[in-house]
């Protein structure tokens, strides 16, 4: 981190919790954003991103008296994880900061908001709230960040962003993250960013090589008993991705019959179950998550051996997000998809995307299926319709928060 150009103070505080060794983003992205330049990062998920804006622009704010940062996510979970690293860095510096998600009493954030934070982290249905309610004003903001902004694309929220970028003062910063690069976030960019430079630590897409990926094809009838197969083979913690809601309580309850700890996070969860969740799965108490895609870009948790994709997910970019939970921070990862046998073209599309192939494993000899004691309705929800697998639509916006023009009215 010293060649940088970090402060003395900051590179103290790295320091002091363990920071060292910048990753690749961070060595090309900081120097750049140090000098005021507009930015676009494009680089694979759990390569440290959050330091490679947050670093800097806690450096440059304390240059700029009065000055906002504000930071914009897909996700409730990705807000509290970039906002808690940005506190465990700035706090001893004097930091303040405000958090504005969907699901937290506005009461609270509204105080946040009084004591001028100098970093906003926010979510983009529930900013926008603010800014219709006209509790918030963004004429201080000197550097915008828009992280995860495929995401943000995919769940529909392209107006609200748009929304924001105009609300901010014309003369700012923006720095913009993504882990792949499709025409609408070009489109942004070339709208309202000025001459940003491009920094690219791997093809949009790609996947990191410290993954190991591999691919079953099975009937939908045994694949509780192939995740008992893959819990017993492989000891550490483990993320599992449920297509549905009611698929992931299903699979939990499922897990627990197997004798493993196991938590559900989904969007019907309130804002603190899903914390509950993920810190009984940060703190080892749960050895199994299972999550929907609310938790593929919100979960950063650096131990995770094993990602299993017990359904495969609607956009073959989701995929490229799920596995990306494992393999973080430097270490080795797994990653296990179960595929059944109407879905080879899916499979496909995410092969197609990345560039390269899934490992394909004969199907291994099975346990015995289990009686259920957990009392969970066995009965499955329908299945979606193979023809629009892969369409994008605007149905995962209770991820993050709605869009704040399905909101009605809020209790202060």
């Amino acid at each position: 981190m010293n060649n940088l150009g970090i402060s003395p103070l900051l590179l103290a505080i790295l320091e002091k919790n363990g920071l060292t060794k910048p990753t690749p983003i961070q060595e090309k992205s900081i120097p750049i954003v140090l000098t005021g330049k507009d930015v676009i990062g494009i680089a694979q998920t759990g390569t440290g991103k959050t330091l490679a804006f947050g670093l800097p622009m806690i450096q440059l704010l304390a240059k700029k008296n009065g000055a906002t940062g504000l930071i914009v996510l897909p996700t409730r979970e990705l807000a509290m994880q970039v906002e808690e690293t940005l506190k465990r860095i700035g706090s001893p510096l004097g930091l303040r900061t405000a958090i504005l998600v969907g699901g937290a009493p506005m009461g609270g954030q509204l105080s946040m908001i009084r004591q001028k934070p100098h970093v906003i982290v926010a979510t983009p249905g529930r900013l926008n709230d603010h800014l219709q309610h006209k509790t918030i004003n963004l004429g201080t903001v000197a550097i915008l960040v828009l992280d995860e902004a495929d995401r943000m694309l995919d769940m529909g929220f392209e107006p609200q962003i748009k929304k924001i970028l105009s609300s901010v003062p014309k003369e700012h910063q923006t720095l913009l993250f993504s882990a792949t690069m499709p025409p609408k976030i070009r489109a942004i960019a070339n709208t309202y960013m000025k001459s940003p430079a491009t920094v690219q630590i791997a093809e949009a897409g790609s996947t990191t090589e410290r993954i190991s990926q591999e691919l079953y094809m099975i009937s939908k009838d045994e694949k509780i008993q192939l995740l008992d197969k893959m819990l017993s083979d492989h000891k550490g913690t483990v993320l599992v991705f449920s297509r549905t809601k009611h698929g992931a309580k299903k699979i939990s309850h499922k897990i627990k019959d197997m004798g493993h700890t196991s938590a559900d996070i989904h969007s019907n969860k309130s804002l603190s179950q899903r914390k509950a969740a993920l810190d009984g799965f940060k703190s080892g108490r749960h050895r199994v998550l299972v999550a929907t895609d609310i938790a593929a870009r919100g979960i950063d948790v650096s131990d995770i051996e094993l990602v299993v994709n017990f359904d495969l997910p609607d956009n073959p970019e989701d995929y490229v997000h799920r596995i990306g939970r494992t393999g973080r921070a430097g270490k080795m990862g797994k990653a296990i998809s179960f595929a059944e046998h109407g879905q080879r073209y899916d499979v496909k599309e995410i092969e197609r995307l990345m560039r390269k192939s899934l490992a394909l494993k004969p199907n291994p000899v099975l346990p015995p299926k289990r009686i259920s004691v957990s009392g969970v309705n066995e009965v499955d929800r329908p299945e979606r319709p193979k023809f629009n697998r892969f369409a994008r639509s605007n149905s995962s916006h209770s991820n993050s928060g709605r869009p704040a023009s399905q909101y009605k009215t809020y209790r202060r």
